[in-house]
């Protein structure tokens, strides 16, 4: 099922309204949907690279936005749906324990994970179930998916094809090195 869903994404990326398609998919992605924009993304960067930035913004903006779709899931429909089960089954501890944690580590979670090819929506929704301060995971997101996908286009645009294998075999690995260093550095910053 996916597969299918995947090629018909990609046959997307031909057509005249792919940068409209890549916004959508972009913005489902951060919050309901299981395809990451980069399966437009690619193909439309090597099809037109001196585009390819534009398109990186496109990718960000759509993310950016339903990551507050996300994040609204997760405020709203998430605590309404799950707390029930969560007091039924005597987690209420456990639970505020984890909002504690995400308030004190979400501004490297979201980081770490944006950057990553780990699905956002688990961020976004569990950034609202959390209830981590919007403003900031809005900021947060659009630095950390900004540098995703700008990094996606910038290697596209200058190196074409070669870039795209690269990006697809080891553009997860190398970008959560840099979000590990990342956040070790605002570590050291807090604690130097």
């Amino acid at each position: 099922m996916l597969r299918g869903l995947y090629d018909r994404l990609l046959a997307l990326s031909a057509r005249p309204t792919a940068p409209i398609w890549l916004f959508a998919v972009a913005m489902a992605e951060a919050s309901i949907f299981p395809l990451p924009p980069d399966v437009l993304l690619i193909p439309m960067a090597l099809a037109k690279p001196r585009r390819a930035l534009l398109f990186a913004l496109i990718a960000t903006l759509g993310s950016v936005l339903g990551g507050a779709i996300g994040y609204g899931i997760g405020y709203a429909l998430l605590n309404r749906l799950a707390q029930p089960i969560i007091h039924f089954y005597h987690y209420d501890a456990a639970f505020a324990a984890f909002q504690h944690k995400f308030a004190e580590y979400g501004a490297a979670i979201i980081l770490i994970k944006g950057l990553t090819p780990i699905p956002y929506k688990i961020v976004t929704i569990a950034a609202g179930a959390a209830k981590f301060n919007f403003w900031a995971f809005m900021g947060l997101s659009f630095i950390t998916r900004g540098t995703r996908f700008l990094l996606e286009a910038v290697l596209l645009r200058f190196f074409g094809e070669p870039a795209r294998v690269f990006i697809e075999q080891r553009l997860g690995l190398i970008t959560g090195l840099f979000a590990a260093l990342l956040v070790a550095g605002f570590l050291i910053l807090k604690f130097a």
